[in-house]
């Protein structure tokens, strides 16, 4: 693999989220007891994939803002054994030119940023703005079935969800593979370094 960089992770993260009745550090749970993510249609392509964030730290905080503090993490060569790859970004107005083939069409995501020039603002997707490129996303175009030693990482948010996690799931992954966005958090707020 290649040196980590400030910019640039080796690893990629699932941030799981709630639904009403179920919240996400219930749904992440299920996830490890399971050993496996259960791959769900995409937007804009309603083909299956499981999507995994390739975003340094420096970002995470804000990334889990939109899903949730709770997440999985695995080594770029163990999801790419497994089939998976980076998303294509692709301008909206080639997106709709194009006949994707299947296995294709399942990694790729309209790209119609918000600066794009006033002559294309109504142009391609009705106008709406489609900029998903800070998500440095992943896919998997199928379930990603995993064991406990491929994990390298579980997210949690708080020193209460580690002591109201699953004892068993802990033993079995291994405690010290266990990260808390609250530490990270007060990181940042002692240490202002990103500006999150």
């Amino acid at each position: 693999m290649a040196d980590n960089r400030p910019d640039l992770s080796n690893y990629l993260a699932h941030f799981t989220k709630g639904r009403p009745g179920k919240p996400a550090l219930r749904i992440l749970e299920e996830i490890l007891s399971s050993k496996r993510l259960l791959a769900s249609n995409l937007p804009w392509t309603n083909l299956p994939a499981v999507c995994f964030t390739e975003c340094p730290w420096t970002s995470l905080l804000a990334h889990s803002k939109q899903y949730s503090p709770f997440g999985i993490g695995f080594a770029k060569p163990r999801v790419f054994a497994a089939g998976g790859g980076p998303a294509y970004y692709v301008r909206a107005d080639h997106y709709k030119k194009q006949n994707w083939k299947k296995h294709v069409h399942t990694f790729v995501t309209p790209f119609w940023p918000k600066y794009r020039p006033a002559s294309l603002k109504t142009d391609a997707l009705g106008g709406k703005t489609i900029d998903y490129s800070h998500e440095r996303e992943w896919r998997v175009p199928h379930d990603f079935v995993f064991e406990y030693s491929h994990v390298e990482f579980v997210i949690l948010n708080s020193y209460d969800d580690m002591a109201k996690f699953s004892k068993d799931l802990k033993d079995q992954i291994g405690r010290e593979k266990f990260i808390l966005m609250e530490n990270y958090k007060t990181i940042e707020q002692l240490w202002p370094v990103h500006k999150v």
